[in-house]
């Protein structure tokens, strides 16, 4: 059996070493992956979907799996499907939960889904005037991708307005910022939990919990991820309205829409004093939550993915390890800015924890650290507090040049 992972992250990496695991013993190679991956799976490089439909047929691959938003969000799963190659991605349309913040919302305003109320502008000055009836704190989004730097909260009408002026009049985010959505601020704490669906019927995994902000106490700017940790217990009273208000109607809505959803859907929370409240959706596994989850599934991967693409996740048993995950990432010292700084990442010992490998380059025979997220280590314990010492004992024998980290992932009180 063979097995093609489309992307180049520690998320990936994860997949790929979740199906390694798996009973059927397949052969997994990722693109383009990078050379942290390349150190333990085969990794080829694939231009256009042209070249990756090929490469399925030649190479006879059973299966292929896409991680990152952008490729689905382009098509590459409504591409493959419509050449008889299996796999694990919604179509474009279906995208459109992730990629358009505005398609999510309408979405769900018409189907009574729980969110925070919101408006959505193009115009500067249209927007900047709406912020009249706005209470701050509130939340401005860019409407389109930005790799989980789009969201900003914003504490006063100052700060709303410069903000504002980046993304519809500087264009700091693109297209992807051509649209923006105001929101209120929801109070509560979040969690994350992924839908697994083939379009009509759903089952659900354990929570996570992200950690956004750059620095410790959830403080400094919004950043893809800075680690996570699963299973959240203080979530699991919620999970009845969780699967009731909000997944089912999501799932029977996108149908109903002549889009239906097939993948893993993941679901961002706020848990409010008024109920859990959805924050955002993706249409795919979420980075750093897949890295924190996978460690600890007990079904067979290459079975999750045969009931989304046969339709038979009614008949799907998700099994999951009783024991804790924590994942922290290692960035570089400009993140999340961009930065071309590349520096030698060294190794005082061997790691007992997972190293899934993100932004790394491979030169003179030596790994290097690039700009970005460099890898994200998960460690799997009985309880939180092992899970949280192992991976973080593991990390001190990590070392490049403005090596950062949080200090603190796992730690929050999940309280109103």
């Amino acid at each position: 059996m063979k097995i093609l992972v489309i992307g180049s992250g520690a998320r990936e990496h994860s997949i790929a070493e979740a199906f390694r695991r798996s009973l059927y013993q397949p052969y997994v190679i990722v693109s383009p992956g990078n050379p942290g991956i390349a150190r333990e799976f085969e990794t080829v490089e694939l231009e256009s979907f042209e070249d990756i439909e090929d490469y399925c047929i030649i190479e006879s691959v059973d299966l292929v799996f896409i991680g990152p938003e952008k490729p689905l969000s382009e098509g590459l799963a409504d591409h493959l499907r419509a050449h008889n190659i299996h796999v694990v991605g919604p179509s474009k349309s279906a995208t459109r939960i992730e990629s358009s913040k505005f398609f999510a919302k309408q979405l769900m305003m018409q189907n009574n889904i729980p969110t925070a109320r919101f408006e959505s502008y193009t115009d500067f000055d249209d927007a900047v005037s709406s912020l009249e009836k706005w209470n701050h704190p509130i939340v401005i989004k860019a409407d389109g991708l930005a790799a989980g730097k789009g969201v900003f909260i914003s504490n006063t009408k100052d700060d709303s307005v410069r903000v504002i002026s980046d993304l519809l009049q500087k264009g700091s985010l693109g297209e992807s910022g051509n649209r923006i959505l105001i929101e209120e601020y929801l109070s509560g704490w979040e969690t994350s939990l992924f839908a697994i669906t083939d379009g009509v019927n759903f089952k659900t995994t354990i929570f996570s919990q992200d950690h956004k902000q750059l620095f410790d106490g959830d403080q400094g700017p919004n950043t893809g991820g800075m680690g996570a940790y699963a299973p959240v217990p203080e979530a699991e009273i919620y999970r009845h309205d969780i699967e009731n208000l909000i997944v089912g109607p999501t799932i029977k809505a996108m149908g109903e829409s002549g889009c239906p959803f097939q993948g893993i859907l993941y679901i961002g929370l706020m848990i409010t004093a008024s109920g859990p409240k959805v924050i955002e959706f993706n249409c795919r596994l979420g980075d750093p939550e897949c890295q924190t989850i996978l460690p600890l599934l007990e079904t067979d991967f290459v079975d999750i993915c045969n009931s989304i693409i046969g339709g038979t996740v009614a008949d799907l048993d998700l099994k999951w390890m009783n024991k804790s995950a924590v994942c922290v990432y290692a960035v570089s010292r400009d993140y999340p800015k961009n930065s071309n700084f590349i520096t030698p990442i060294t190794f005082s010992a061997h790691m007992d924890s997972f190293a899934f490998y993100g932004a790394v380059h491979f030169q003179n025979n030596e790994l290097l650290a690039g700009g970005g997220r460099i890898m994200a280590i998960t460690s799997v314990g009985l309880s939180k507090n092992e899970a949280r010492n192992k991976v973080y004992h593991d990390l001190n024998k990590v070392f490049f040049e403005g090596m950062h980290y949080r200090r603190d992932i796992g730690l929050r009180e999940n309280k109103f």
